[in-house]
């Protein structure tokens, strides 16, 4: 694998039954990767286990907890000339529409834990946040806030909610009004900036430091490790439910990625727990949004500037968090890039299957995985360099549903709601 080329899709599909239409795509071989690099002390304290357990003791105990859906897409497995592909539809996950109500809400949980501590020279339970009213009325003293392209702050707001604090959300030029309204629901003061995702980073970093806030952020750098840690943390619940379900242990992982923080919670979990036997693992992006594919290609950390314009609106980052790149700089088997035009296809192609596999509602930055897994595998080249063939058994993350339900409805065509009543009635 280290001596695998940059490859762009250009050739003929490798299956008569074409399961997505062509697009061309990139998959860059990660030059650093090495097979069987230990997970390592260094990770063990960023990530583990044992913390992961701690995360799905406070997770499971909120209302509404509900092991999400891991959906067979057997009929587009046999499309892809692979023997599986697993789904797993983070649409229902706690009211919210996506993974993100795993991280954020944990993170905000974590940090009203240790600041109330602090404050009254004791240790608080996550059960003594939510049963003790002294300490609830404690928590409306305390402000968090983040800067979002919608699912995260959606999370963060929720969280802010369901634990009694207050929360101000940024959010950048280009996100939706429906993905704003989405987070107002939940309380939260909501913040229009100027510019890309990451000038609304460092204007809510700029604001919480003159404000005395909190922010609860995705994206680590220097000195802003802690939190993002526990958002991560908390979506490795996600995997580990996957896991418990599948029949059998993944080849093949493709995760979609903004700043990196998901791919590194997945690429984390099964680096830990069998270093010698874990998945290829895929990492996936916008074309217009690829920090981590370029990083790659530097061998360095690098931002992608400019307005990152992608439909793909929870991918759309330009820089990579730190903590993330300590996973996949050597984590991650290969990088890849796909337009937008293949993830509008991946949320048809599931709205409508044509294998008989369950009708997915899902919003466009949840099939990255799903379009560049199909892709690949179409693809003569790809698909030897990934080692994709009969006996693989690919697992996708599906991150959210229709989370901007007028975006959905216009490039879909159908409304969330009829998608799943023609599914019903098929």
């Amino acid at each position: 694998m280290r001596n695998w080329r940059t490859l762009n899709h250009l050739s003929e599909p490798f299956h008569p039954m074409t399961a997505l239409p062509q697009h061309p795509f990139t998959l860059l071989p990660n030059p650093r990767f090495e097979p069987g690099e230990p997970y390592g002390a260094h990770r063990a304290t960023l990530l583990s286990a044992a913390a992961m357990e701690q995360a799905r003791a406070v997770i499971t105990a909120w209302p509404g907890y509900a092991v999400t859906p891991l959906c067979s897409l057997s009929g587009l497995a046999h499309s892809a000339g692979v023997a599986s592909i697993h789904y797993k539809d983070e649409g229902s996950r706690f009211g919210l529409g996506s993974f993100k109500a795993l991280g954020g809400a944990y993170a905000v949980a974590r940090l009203l834990c240790r600041e109330l501590g602090q404050r009254l020279g004791r240790r608080v339970s996550h059960t003594q946040l939510q049963s003790e009213p002294a300490l609830r009325q404690a928590c409306a003293d305390i402000t968090v806030t983040c800067a979002t392209d919608g699912n995260h702050g959606r999370s963060v707001a929720w969280g802010a909610q369901m634990l009694g604090c207050r929360c101000v959300i940024y959010i950048h030029a280009t996100v939706s009004e429906g993905r704003k309204e989405a987070i107002a629901r939940y309380g939260a003061q909501v913040v229009r900036t100027s510019g890309n995702y990451d000038d609304a980073v460092q204007q809510a970093d700029r604001d919480a430091r003159a404000n005395g806030w909190f922010v609860i952020s995705d994206t680590s750098y220097p000195g802003y490790m802690d939190i993002p840690r526990d958002v991560m943390q908390g979506y490795q619940l996600m995997v580990h439910e996957a896991v418990s379900a599948l029949p059998q242990w993944p080849t093949h992982v493709f995760v979609q990625a903004g700043v990196g923080g998901f791919a590194a919670a997945v690429c984390a979990y099964f680096w830990e727990r069998d270093t010698a036997h874990r998945p290829v693992f895929v990492v996936v992006e916008p074309e217009r949004a690829d920090c981590l594919l370029q990083s790659a290609r530097a061998g360095a950390v690098v931002a992608v500037k400019g307005d990152l314009d992608t439909l793909m609106a929870g991918l759309a980052c330009g820089e990579v968090s730190l903590l993330a790149w300590d996973f996949l700089a050597t984590g991650t088997n290969a990088f890849c890039t796909i337009p937008d035009a293949a993830a509008v296809d991946g949320m048809r192609l599931l709205a409508s299957p044509q294998t008989g596999d369950p009708v997915i509602v899902a919003g466009e930055s949840a099939v990255a995985g799903l379009a560049a897994a199909l892709l690949a595998a179409q693809d003569p080249a790809a698909r030897a360099a990934l080692g994709l063939g009969p006996d693989s058994r690919v697992l996708l993350f599906g991150s959210e549903s229709d989370t901007d339900p007028a975006l959905y409805q216009q490039l879909v065509g159908r409304s969330a709601t009829q998608v799943l009543q023609d599914g019903a009635a098929a």
